[in-house]
């Protein structure tokens, strides 16, 4: 842990750098992958949940009912495989039929009832339809553009409109993986699910804001020097809030995986399922998108400005004359010019050594005293 620690403090002050925005395309690439994987998964189909759908859920309380005993009986009634779960611990069997089934719950009902030996008055029938559903549907999708419009607006105003972009493609990038890995594991899309998904994106804002704070303070002032570029400045950033982000989502990731893990995997809690997993991708999602796809895609929307444009020549002049004039010397590495603190950006003092051509060569004396 203690070696981690140091790790943090050496990336902030610019000792290690990982170039995170100069290998965009390979996080694009990444991306790019994961997410036709789960448009693949997309196209298969969302398991929706019976809210969605409509239907009937049967619940029955019978000692020693397995459900392999309570799916064949059902089986007979209906040919369209319902779902058949136990719950409370196994002490009960929950039996969702869709709405789609031409049975009414009534018949349903007496037929289970001959079947497995339970009494009609035992078998707990709630009939949902699928209206309910779809208001739930509406008023999620109502929130979902609502947020995306209030976070635009704010990033836009607080930080600039090139990072609202950034962030909001880290967004849909999120959101799209964590649905998409929702479909192909084939679990249902419940109300809960719902919740989840909502829930994800603040935590992957989060992350973002924190990043996208620290490249704004580094790149104040930027183009007034020529030593470092926007995008070593951004990726600067990054670095100095790595560990930070890391921390933030592994913190958050251990609850979640109980949840699933243990709450969902282990005591069979189906509604801890629906919602720890959607939080579970999501949390990873958010933080690889904050750290590989939000800065990488802000840096490279920032070069295309003018002033960056120019200020990325001035950097790469100065850079080509300082080797020019360190390969004059005969036997001497190329050395650069000793940056002072006073000429870096706000927020970049520490950095000194991360860029190009800046760096003192290894054996050569000072000639300071």
């Amino acid at each position: 842990m203690s070696r981690f620690s140091n790790l943090g403090h050496r990336l902030y002050q610019g000792e290690v750098s990982f170039d995170f925005v100069g290998r965009r395309k390979l996080w694009y690439s990444i991306s790019g992958v994961i997410v036709l994987v789960a448009a693949v998964g997309l196209a298969m189909g969302l398991k929706l949940g019976i809210e969605f759908k409509g239907g009937s859920v049967y619940t029955v309380a019978k000692p020693g009912l397995t459900i392999s005993q309570a799916q064949d009986a059902v089986d007979k009634i209906v040919h369209s495989h319902p779902l058949v779960q136990d719950v409370d611990n196994g002490k009960k069997i929950r039996i969702q039929v869709s709405s789609e089934e031409q049975v009414s719950s009534s018949v349903f009902t007496d037929k289970l009832s001959k079947e497995i030996g339970v009494p009609v008055a035992e078998i707990d029938t709630q009939v949902i339809g699928p209206s309910w559903g779809e208001q739930i549907s509406n008023k999620a999708l109502t929130g979902l553009i609502i947020f995306m419009i209030l976070v635009t607006v704010y990033l836009a105003i607080a930080f600039e409109w090139r990072m609202a972009v950034a962030a909001l493609v880290a967004l849909i990038h999120d959101l799209l993986i964590t649905i998409g890995v929702y479909a192909l594991v084939g679990f249902e899309v419940t109300p809960g699910t719902v919740i989840g998904f909502l829930t994800i994106l603040g935590y992957s804002l989060y992350d973002t804001v924190v990043v996208f704070d620290t490249v704004k303070e580094n790149s104040k002032g930027l183009t007034k020097q020529n030593k470092i570029t926007y995008s070593e400045a951004a990726n600067a950033g990054l670095n100095q809030t790595l560990v930070r982000s890391l921390n933030t989502t592994v913190v958050a990731l251990l609850p979640v995986a109980a949840l699933l893990f243990i709450g969902g995997g282990l005591l069979g809690a189906g509604t801890l399922n629906d919602i720890s997993l959607a939080l579970f991708i999501g949390l990873a999602a958010g933080a690889y998108s904050s750290i590989c796809v939000a800065t990488p895609l802000l840096a490279q929307l920032k070069e295309e400005q003018p002033e960056m444009k120019a200020l990325a020549k001035r950097v790469a002049l100065r850079r080509a004359s300082e080797a020019k004039n360190a390969a004059a010397d005969a036997g001497e590495a190329p050395q650069g010019e000793e940056i002072a603190d006073g000429d870096l950006p706000a927020g970049m003092v520490g950095q000194r050594g991360r860029a190009a051509g800046t760096s003192r060569a290894k054996g050569r004396p000072s000639t300071k005293r």
